[in-house]
């Protein structure tokens, strides 16, 4: 029955749609766990070993941490590879151009492949960056995520991927939202404009609290 479902185009899209959500709840939280840098160094880093030791004594050091990591590559892994056999059998179906371009595709609907191409290259970077510091740029100091986190954004190659990347999510979560909400069955004639309003305002607010922490580097507000 699984494999069924998952062979079926409505099923890969209810997949990438689920899957799109549950890292969309990841962002929401780790936008806000960011913007504690605004609050210093100590805060900052307490917020970081915080989660490492999240669910003790129950869990052990940083299992709780391993959780929410295997769930994101799972929900990553599920919606990359959703979205390409999507895309393979739409290009099948339609193995010609159309002679005339949809008039109303927006600039994020026609991006949406490269914007994807763009975040799994950007969550590598960043992973190597500051989870493993192997092409961290200053010297990686284990345990102190908020100076690496400065000496990353201040060199100016870190600040244009991010920043890239955060824009690139934006228009991703800008079309993805209202799209999943279609797949899911929420989507209605009387909530669609409802949604695209919540989709905007969405992509919005975590696109400028995601680009505030480069910015307040930037500007020595962080530092």
């Amino acid at each position: 029955m699984a494999r069924t479902v998952w062979d079926s185009t409505v099923g890969k899209k209810t997949v990438m749609a689920v899957s799109g959500l549950v890292m969309l709840l990841y962002l929401v939280a780790h936008m806000i766990g960011n913007l504690k840098i605004y609050f210093g160094a100590v805060e900052f880093n307490e917020y970081a070993h915080w989660l490492r030791t999240l669910g003790e004594p129950l869990l052990h050091y940083e299992w709780a941490l391993w959780v929410v990591r295997v769930v994101l590559v799972v929900a990553v892994v599920a919606h990359a590879v959703s979205a390409y056999q999507l895309s393979r059998r739409d290009i099948k179906a339609r193995p010609s151009k159309y002679v005339h371009k949809k008039a109303r595709a927006s600039y994020a609907t026609r991006t949406m492949r490269w914007g994807g191409i763009i975040l799994g290259l950007f969550i590598v970077w960043h992973i190597l960056d500051l989870t493993t510091g192997t092409v961290h740029s200053g010297g990686f100091e284990t345990g102190k995520p908020y100076q690496n986190v400065v000496d990353t954004f201040s060199t100016w190659y870190g600040n244009v991927i991010y920043i890239v990347a955060v824009l690139a999510l934006g228009m991703h979560i800008r079309h993805g939202f209202w799209s999943a909400a279609q797949t899911l069955g929420v989507g209605s004639r009387t909530r669609d404009r409802a949604l695209k309003a919540a989709a905007n305002v969405l992509a919005l607010l975590l696109t400028i609290g995601f680009v505030a922490v480069p910015v307040g580097v930037m500007t020595g507000v962080v530092s």
